[in-house]
């Protein structure tokens, strides 16, 4: 039962996450919630040491710190300055959480590139909106050349793809390995 709540909640709040900034530019603090809680549950769940729950809890608080303070110098949204320290808490310190790192850090600017190509040239919207189909109405945020861009959802592809090498990932595995 833990490796299915394992599998289910930190995809879901990715995914709830990425649909959610990608259509509202904001992310829900249930999101971030649900996966700080769920992971101090799973975490004592599966047995994981005192010492590296402390662990993922310091890497949550610096990484906490250091988007806050990119969100105090408006830099970065607050939804995705406290997705990014929650997925941390799921990643621990070490390989995984450089991996969600670099690989947030490029999809982030991919995304950016894609809305500002959109932003900056009426061919790109003319046929994506063909594409779309023509009663699709594109949100509000991705014409307009003052507003942010859906960095959700370069977290939630990051912490999708990374999740595999992510310590409790690798317990599943181990678990369903075993058996």
């Amino acid at each position: 039962m833990i490796e299915a709540v394992i599998l289910v909640v930190f995809p879901f709040c990715m995914i709830w996450a990425a649909i959610s900034d990608s259509l509202s530019m904001t992310i829900a603090n249930r999101v971030s919630l649900l996966l700080i809680a769920s992971f101090l549950m799973l975490a004592l769940s599966t047995g994981m040491s005192w010492p590296a729950i402390g662990l993922h809890l310091a890497v949550f608080l610096a990484v906490l710190t250091v988007t806050f303070a990119l969100f105090a110098l408006g830099t970065m949204g607050g939804g995705d300055a406290k997705l990014i320290a929650a997925t941390a808490l799921w990643m621990g310190w070490g390989d995984p959480l450089l991996y969600y790192l670099l690989t947030a850090s490029l999809a982030g600017g991919a995304v950016t590139m894609g809305v500002l190509v959109f932003r900056s040239n009426e061919t790109v919207r003319f046929f994506a909106g063909r594409i779309l189909g023509v009663n699709q109405q594109m949100p509000a945020y991705l014409e307009d050349k003052q507003s942010g861009v859906p960095y959700g959802l370069a977290l939630g592809f990051a912490g999708l793809v990374v999740f595999p090498h992510s310590p409790m990932a690798q317990f599943v595995i181990e678990r369903l390995a075993a058996t």
